[in-house]
């Protein structure tokens, strides 16, 4: 009666085990990694000379080799299905490491552009900094301008103790405000 009553309860799950099939696993960063090495060897100098001695070394073992030893002639229909064969599973890894290297590039093209934009906002406020700064210094006196005000209160200084130019009275040189 208690087996019948927890399987009557909508919330409580049923206890029915089923041997699910296992699919196998596979790392697809692996596969991709194995692609790239793959690809960047296809691209080599190596692997065409290795093909190349393939193809001589099976050309000629079919048409030298006894006719017991042969085992595709001349046409060598069987080495076409061969090179078709790795065709096949080298064009597709091929296109793959390019995806990925897609990927990369477009991960480092989006940090290159916040990077620059975090440049130029930087410049902004830089450029911001240098006209406060350049407006600030032009209010305030410079060293050439005190100077050349220096100078002329002096030259006026001169100009008054200079003895028989003026009058003697003090008084009388003072302007009245």
């Amino acid at each position: 009666m208690a087996d019948s009553t927890r399987r009557a309860r909508l919330d409580t799950p049923r206890d029915v085990r089923r041997q699910l099939v296992r699919r196998p696993t596979r790392d697809s960063d692996r596969f991709g990694v194995f692609a790239e090495q793959f690809a960047r060897f296809m691209g080599t100098a190596t692997f065409l000379l290795y093909m190349t001695l393939f193809v001589v070394i099976w050309m000629l073992w079919n048409v030298a080799a006894p006719d017991s030893w042969r085992f595709d002639e001349f046409p060598f229909i069987f080495l076409t299905l061969m090179l078709s064969l790795q065709a096949s599973y080298a064009a597709p890894l091929i296109l793959l490491a390019q995806n990925r290297q897609e990927a990369r590039d477009r991960v480092i093209a989006e940090q290159d552009r916040q990077a620059d934009a975090r440049a130029h906002a930087d410049m902004e406020f830089l450029a911001r900094e240098v006209a406060s700064l350049r407006m600030a210094v032009g209010e305030v006196a410079t060293r050439d301008f005190l100077r050349s005000e220096l100078r002329s209160l002096l030259a006026d200084l001169e100009e008054r103790s200079v003895p028989g130019d003026r009058s003697e009275d003090p008084a009388e040189d003072v302007a009245p405000s």
